[in-house]
This record gives C-alpha cells, structure tokens and sequence, in this order.
C-alpha cells in the first residue's frame, strides 16, 4: 500500500512543482458554491508567455504587430516582420517571491526571404530550469538532489498568399526530464519526457486607409499550437499536451506624426478532454478523474463539449487577455493590460505594465506582473521583472551602409 502511495506522488508531484496546481480531491454539490473542475496538462512551460513586449499587454500577441516572438503567438505574423531579418532573447525569473533559482530562457529569430521577401523561415529555443530539488522519502528520508530541467525547439515556416493575408506551420520538439534525480519506486520506470507536436497559424492585416501603410490598421489572427503526441515521464500514464486555440484582434490607431496607440484582444481555450466526475449512489457527482485514455483527435473535438456543466462551462474555459500600447515616435513604448480565468478553471486574474525603448539596432522591453492572489492562488510571476532584447540586423546593415557613403564623401 506505501509503494502504491508514493507511486502516486512521484506522478503527480512534478507537475504539481511546475504548474503550482493543487490535484483537485473529491468535490461535492454544496449549494451556493462553485464547482473547481480545471484542467492541467503535461508540459504547462509551453504556455508561459516567453517574451515582455505581450507579458506587459496581459499575455496578447495573436494579432499585435509582429516580431521575433512569434514563433509562440502566431507563426503566420513572422513573415509580416517589417525588417528581413531578426532575434530576440528573453529572461523570465520564475516564483522569485520564493525561490532564486528558478527561471525561463527564451531565444528566437527569423530570416525573410523569395520575392518581395513573401517567405520566412524562423526557429526559437524554449529552457526552462527548475532550480534544484531535494529528493524525501516519505517517511522525510534524504534521497539526494536532482536537477529538473525542460526545453523545446521548434522551425517555422510562413508564407503570404496576397497582401494582407498570410500562414505558416510550424513543428517543435519538447524535452521534460522532472524526474532528473535519485528517486526510484518499485515497479515504476521514471525517464525523461518527449513529444512532437506542430503549430499552424493564419495572419490577416489590412490598412483602414489606402495606399497608406503606416497608418490605422486592424488584424485578426488564429493559431493552433501544441497540437502532438502525448508526454510520458514513466511506465504508468501519458498526458496531452497544452493543446491550444487561440484567436485574436488588434488594432493600430494613429493619432498624429508621433503618436500612436495599439489595442488587441486574445481569447484562448485548451483544446484537451476537461476533466469528469464519477457518480455516487445518489447520481451526484463524486470523485474527479482526468480522461487520459482519449485520443489526442478526439480529445481535441470533444473539447468543444465535453464540460460537465454543459455550454456554460464550455465558455468558462476560455481565457481572456487584453492590452493596450502606447508608442511615442515608434520609439518608446508605454504598455499595460488585463488577464482573466475563470474561478473554476483555474482563478488567474492579473493586471500588467511594462514599457518599451527603441534604438537604432535593437529593443528592449521590460514586464511587470501586479501582485495578485495568495497562497497558492499567487501568481509565480507576482512582484517579477521580465526583460525582452530584440534585435534588427537589417536596421544594422543599412546604419553600416549609410556610414561607409559618409566615409567615400
């Protein structure tokens, strides 16, 4: 009975570290309270905002101008880029209130090409280190320390189909190896997980005047990402990816010569079976399960109406995100924006700030999390600073150019 207890927790307890999720126990039917059913997947780093310029907007970037970071929002904006080519390289501290050693790294470029530079082809490089872990028994016995650590890779590919409309695809390996440590169970194989999946995005913008490209503009977006096989870290269960669709609007109004405001609105919805109740003799619901053994096609139609609560707890597992931009000569950037999940499906709410700066060859963007929540409800990027460095070649090689015509003169 021990052994089958602390297989259980050797399941659970890595991504109960990396999500900051509590497993769900049995809920029952109190009048006047809400029923939490929220769904958790394997692998939540690849949902983690990776880059400062959307984590100050409350985490939107399907349609928002494009950039280096693409390669999460929306692969179809990558070729939208205005320079052929850049990168961008972001650091995230992760639960810093409390632990130091804890953080996500993000690396990510592109690289414009064919006529008109109508094609691009972009990779990024995901890492995510989980600090070190000291390894108990049950009854507090010292197993050692292990070193969890998570990284995924992806290539894209996007492509304009006409002037205002583009796609791309996208294909990403991911890498999760929690149970990088002494811990060992009887009957249980623990190794490191991997899993394939691919992203496809559509990309639509169009300028509200003619001929008038820097001007007022309104896109929309739409992105399915994480769609793959399932991860498992042992010989006992596999669990679906964050399967994700995300849909997205933006618009850029320009209010003279030097300044300018964006505005965008992202929805988003897991795309993965919602967790189910069994029933009790009385037919109330009991005991919560996670269906694991759905297909990952299946689990991703069924998602759409599988909720115990029916169409209302459908809507309830879409996430909302909304941030606003203020741009001053395209060059300093001030951002703030709004973050809302339901209470049942998880409760993260939280507001964003952050501002921006432009020079000649790169950017850089800083993020702010406002406090919010307690306990396990706090969210880990609470009292956080994140940093964004972008960087545009194709803006350094016309400086150079420009600088030896001085030289000839």
């Amino acid at each position: 009975m021990m052994n089958s207890f602390l297989k259980k927790i050797a399941i659970v307890l890595p991504t109960m570290v990396i999500a900051n999720v509590v497993c769900l126990k049995a809920q029952t039917n109190i009048t006047g309270q809400k029923k939490l059913n929220t769904i958790t997947t394997g692998v939540p780093f690849l949902r983690i905002s990776p880059d400062a310029r959307a984590g100050a907007m409350g985490d939107v970037g399907i349609a928002t101008e494009s950039d280096a970071n693409d390669t999460h929002w929306n692969i179809a904006k990558m070729v939208n880029n205005k320079k052929k080519t850049g990168a961008a390289l972001t650091y995230t501290p992760w639960l810093r209130d409390l632990v130091p050693d804890i953080n996500l790294a993000y690396l990510s470029g592109y690289t414009k090409f064919g006529e008109n530079d109508n094609q691009a082809v972009s990779a990024s490089l995901r890492y995510f280190n989980l600090g070190t872990i000291a390894f108990k028994s049950i009854d507090a016995t010292d197993l050692g320390t292990g070193y969890p650590r998570e990284l995924a890779f992806n290539l894209g590919y996007s492509r304009k189909l006409s002037e205002n409309l583009s796609l791309g695809v996208a294909g990403r390996y991911t890498n999760s190896n929690l149970s990088a440590g002494p811990a060992t169970l009887p009957g249980t194989v623990f190794k490191p997980g991997n899993a394939f999946s691919t992203d496809i995005g559509v990309f639509y913008t169009k300028p509200m005047k003619k001929d008038n490209e820097d001007g007022d503009r309104l896109n929309f977006g739409a992105a399915i990402t994480n769609l793959g096989t399932k991860i498992s870290y042992n010989n006992v269960r596999k669990d679906f990816l964050p399967t994700n669709l995300g849909i997205g609007a933006a618009y850029k109004y320009k209010i003279d010569e030097y300044n300018s405001m964006n505005f965008a609105l992202d929805m988003n919805k897991l795309l993965v079976p919602s967790p189910q109740f069994y029933k009790n003799v009385n037919g109330e619901d009991s005991t919560q399960y996670y269906p694991t053994n759905v297909s990952v096609i299946n689990g991703l139609f069924s998602s759409f109406g599988d909720a115990p609560g029916g169409v209302a707890e459908e809507f309830k597992e879409i996430m909302w995100s909304t941030g606003v931009e203020y741009a001053y000569q395209n060059q300093f950037f001030a951002r703030a924006g709004y973050f809302y999940e339901d209470y049942t499906k998880g409760n993260r709410k939280f507001a964003t700030l952050g501002l921006g700066f432009k020079y000649n060859v790169f950017n850089l963007n800083m993020a702010y999390l406002v406090p919010s929540g307690s306990g396990i409800n706090r969210n880990p990027l609470s009292n956080t600073l994140r940093f964004t460095l972008l960087f545009d070649f194709d803006a350094a090689k016309k400086k150079n150019a420009a600088d030896d015509d001085k030289d000839e003169e």
